[in-house]
């Protein structure tokens, strides 16, 4: 698939003009990055770094690589997801001279060998620093060197994911035995994006596997309270309306979780005039539900009725090949979480009897058993970047300057294995650095209310604990 060779693989190198302009236009849009490059690019604090990011290789996404290789980051770069690849921004990555790996509608195994590509150095040797999201990297690293200590990965061939996983894990053994302990070794640490993969690394850190110092970016409040809402707010129905093209107005919704996604993604179908449902097991969030006037319902007892259904809760098996069974229908499914295991994807491939028809790339009618038919959007992976073209390049912005500043902190000061956070100020800085883009101008606190309220009077003004 697409134009490979040694330094980059992408769809086709000839889409690299079209993508550097759409790379730009995100640009103008991303005002937290272009600042660091204004603050730091001179000083070149990353200076050396080898830096590895497996993250969803968008236009958003060039302007990150480029930021960090205008902070003087050497940079090898692969996607998070096989459909999530922006084939243009890709290619201007690549034509850049920047390695990169990623080709919307990649397979399985291309998207574990790019990720080996992505980071193995032209030495052979593995890289310094990390950017993750959903903690793929992480788990490479990880049952990478499990194998080379001679565990066994036979637990990985239950899922066609797990088994392209340990092919690549195997192959690169064959040629490098102790490949995985010396890219351990070197790491001095990683900066993961999503909620499933901080609930990867603080299982790991708990179960004391963890073999690496790792940044906490998702729990940035300027990362999970801006990128999971506000992103999921605007993202989400484009992606519907772009795989289907369908009227959201009148129509029922189920949201699944009403977490800081699932609030987005409530809210957006609501202000296209949708009656939404939302399903949770949390009763915090249920309630939170029902206080913003959303009903409080039972999955299996609303499938009937429901016309579009999205998964937001980073669970497994949360929308089964029974519920699907169950579905109204022409009814949509599609995914907001992380992972495609919230939808039973694979068992309803395998259902005897059902029948699937391709309408358009991420876009299929699957006809079931009972007579009915129901719509999957990005093959129940995530829908906004797998039918559309994810978050706005404003929001991302927000995240991405964190994944900087988690990268310099990696960089400049070495880590004990752990879970760690950025602090308020941090956060702090990263929500002014977007202000003006947005025509906003704070209140200054004069020093006799600084000390009223015991803060410095330019900040930090919320204690860790504080919850927005």
């Amino acid at each position: 698939m697409g134009t490979k060779n040694r330094d980059y693989a992408v769809k086709d190198i000839a889409l690299a003009h079209l993508g550097r302009r759409q790379v730009s236009m995100a640009a103008d849009e991303m005002p937290g990055l272009m600042a660091l490059r204004k603050e730091y690019g001179r000083e070149k604090p990353l200076a050396g770094a080898r830096i590895m990011g497996s993250l969803h290789m968008t236009c958003e996404t060039a302007v990150l690589i480029e930021t960090l290789v205008e902070l003087g980051a050497r940079v090898r770069w692969a996607s998070s997801n096989i459909f999530s690849t922006n084939d243009g921004a890709a290619a201007a990555i690549a034509q850049a001279g920047i390695p990169v790996f990623a080709i919307k509608g990649e397979s399985l195994t291309e998207y574990w060998e790019f990720a080996q590509k992505a980071l193995t150095w032209p030495d052979g040797e593995g890289p310094d620093l990390i950017v993750d999201d959903g903690g793929d990297a992480a788990v490479l690293l990880h049952q990478g060197y499990e194998a080379e200590q001679g565990k066994s990965l036979d637990a990985l061939v239950a899922t066609e994911d797990g088994r392209a996983l340990k092919a690549t894990i195997k192959k690169t053994l064959d040629s490098d035995s102790t490949f995985f302990s010396r890219a351990i070794k070197r790491l001095r640490g990683l900066s993961e994006e999503t909620t499933t993969g901080v609930m990867r690394l603080l299982q790991l850190h708990k179960e004391e596997k963890l073999l690496f110092p790792a940044y906490n970016v998702n729990d940035a409040v300027t990362k999970s309270k801006f990128d999971n809402t506000y992103g999921a707010r605007e993202s989400l129905v484009d992606a519907i309306k772009r795989a289907t093209d369908i009227m959201v107005a009148g129509k029922s919704a189920l949201v699944c979780g009403f977490g800081h996604v699932g609030k987005g993604a409530a809210e957006a179908l609501a202000a296209h005039k949708a009656r939404v449902l939302i399903s949770e097991v949390d009763p915090i969030c249920g309630l939170q539900a029902l206080m913003a006037g959303y009903s409080l319902v039972n999955v299996e007892k609303v499938l009937p009725q429901v016309d579009i259904i999205v998964t937001a809760t980073g669970n497994k098996d949360v929308i089964t090949v029974e519920h699907m069974r169950q579905m109204k229908d022409c009814s949509i499914l599609c995914n907001i979480g992380h992972f495609d295991c919230e939808i039973q994807m694979a068992e309803l491939n395998a259902l005897k009897g059902v029948e699937r028809e391709v309408i358009k790339p991420q876009t299929s009618r699957y006809t079931l058993p009972e007579g009915h038919s129901i719509y999957i959007l990005a093959e129940g992976r995530l829908v906004n970047l797998g039918c559309a073209t994810g978050h706005p390049s404003f929001v991302m912005s927000t995240s991405f300057t964190n994944q900087v500043l988690a990268q310099l902190a990696l960089w400049q000061k070495k880590h004990n294995i752990g879970v760690f956070e950025l602090d308020k100020k941090s956060d702090e800085y990263v929500a002014r650095l977007h202000l003006a883009k947005l025509g906003g101008s704070l209140t200054e606190l004069t020093s006799e209310q600084a000390n009223y309220i015991g803060v410095p009077q330019s900040g930090p003004f919320k204690e860790n604990s504080y919850r927005y």
